[in-house]
């Protein structure tokens, strides 16, 4: 894990745990031999993400600004040149200037207490907080790429489906429709077959007008003004045995979220030490040079003064500061606590419907494929009605749905626990399988 106290970083160039990030996924979610140019991976939009999101942008201007805010409180205290001129436009024998006494004085204050390094201290912990925020935002901003991906990546095999759905549904009517030309089956069943196959195009055309949202909004993360490629490549099935609870949990504790805390913590003792070196007086002195118009004589001056009970009257101010660094560490401990409420349930969650997901395509998928063309042969014999093979399709397509459903929930909540940790689970996240790539199953021609 870098340290929030190395040197500052620039857009192109990433923390060490952001890069291990896309290594990791680099190395495995790669495009297939059939692949076109215009198919994004998760290495893509996360790269094109951290180097155009205005969010992390912004950061550079606190930089700057934080630069600014050093340099001022680096600055010694500033020499004032003072001219007095007395005795001048009176009465009698102080009228005109004949009887003014005119005095030329330099003076400053000498910071006692570490003042100046106080502020200095005060800076830089400053600029290493905006740091960890930095590294924060960025780890942020990866979770909601990755779990933009995965949402339209499900939406992607959700468009397969609806597709084949739609394809099943006209197979049918035309199906039915010669059935009714024999005189095997109803006129109604020609009409219900025909709704159906008009309902599977509505479907089918929602969810692409969805999958253009979610593609869309994907884009909008790097500042794209429209979706410039045609597909996601990746597999939602593809699911690794993770760590235990209480592994991922001691992972939190090293993670930018927390660290943030800490980088605070770091501002608030700065402050403390601040607060206290006002406690202690400055001394300020002059010394100057005075001229006596009446004599024509000169003479040196010179001053010293300190304010009195300083360190009571700071007292406040170092209360304050205080009560501010308890704040953060309260502030940590409850932003542990919800973090772990969060990352039990994600760790619960990805188990339950990785197992569900892989379920589904073994051994649920293929019993309803399987029913599904023993209906078909049966209603064409009249063994079984109309209503029990439209039920077997059903069947088979809302299980497909039901599997991307859970494999894209167990995705998601994996891309959580990476967030929540910093660190990926698996090497190999997303990655593209030529032999088996989706949920997609042809289906049966019915002819």
């Amino acid at each position: 894990m870098l340290s929030i106290f190395t040197k500052r970083w620039h857009s192109h160039q990433l923390p060490y745990f952001l890069s291990f990030l896309l290594i990791a996924s680099s190395q495995c979610v790669v495009s297939t031999a059939s692949a076109t140019q215009a198919s994004l991976t998760l290495p893509d939009a996360t790269q094109r993400a951290l180097a155009n999101n205005p969010e992390l942008e912004v950061f550079e201007r606190r930089f700057e600004a934080l630069e600014g805010l050093r340099r001022t409180a680096d600055l010694r205290p500033e020499y004032v040149l003072g001219v007095e001129v007395e005795n001048v436009a009176g009465s009698g024998g102080f009228s005109g200037v004949d009887s003014a006494e005119l005095t030329l004085s330099l003076s400053s204050v000498i910071e006692l207490g570490d003042k100046r390094s106080s502020r200095v201290a005060v800076a830089d912990s400053r600029y290493a907080l905006v740091q960890a925020e930095r590294q924060a935002k960025s780890l942020d901003l990866l979770g909601r790429v990755t779990q933009g991906f995965i949402a339209a990546l499900a939406l992607q095999e959700k468009l397969e489906v609806a597709k084949d759905a739609a394809q099943l549904a006209e197979q049918s009517y035309q199906l039915v429709t010669d059935m009714v030309q024999r005189g095997a089956a109803p006129e109604a069943e020609r009409l219900r077959a025909k709704a159906l196959f008009k309902q599977a195009k509505m479907q089918q055309d929602a969810l692409v007008a969805e999958l253009a949202s979610r593609k869309f909004a994907l884009a909008s993360l790097w500042k794209a003004d429209h979706a410039d490629f045609d597909q996601m490549n990746g597999n939602l099935f593809k699911f690794d045995e993770i760590s235990s609870f209480d592994t991922l949990y001691e992972r939190v504790a090293v993670s930018p979220a927390i660290q943030v805390f800490a980088s605070e913590e770091r501002v608030r003792d700065a402050e403390v030490a601040l607060a206290r070196s006002q406690s202690t007086s400055n001394v300020r002195w002059s010394l100057g040079i005075r001229r006596y118009e009446d004599t024509g004589d000169s003479a040196l001056t010179a001053g010293l003064s300190v304010p009195l009970f300083t360190g009571r009257r700071n007292g406040g101010e170092v209360q304050s500061a205080l009560a501010e660094r308890e704040m953060v560490r309260y502030q940590r401990e409850a932003t542990l606590l919800a973090i772990r409420a969060r990352l039990f349930e994600a760790w619960q969650t990805y188990q339950h419907n990785a197992v569900a997901a892989h379920q589904m395509r073994t051994e649920v998928l293929p019993a309803l494929d399987k029913a599904l063309e023993q209906t078909r042969l049966a209603y064409e014999r009249g063994r079984y009605s109309y209503v029990d093979w439209v039920t077997a399709q059903r069947d088979l397509l809302d299980a497909r749905m039901a599997a991307i459903d859970a494999a894209s929930t167990a995705l998601l909540n994996q891309a959580l626990i990476e967030q929540l940790t910093a660190q990926p689970l698996a090497s190999e996240r997303l990655a593209p399988d030529q032999a088996e790539h989706s949920t997609q199953r042809k289906p049966n021609s019915g002819q």
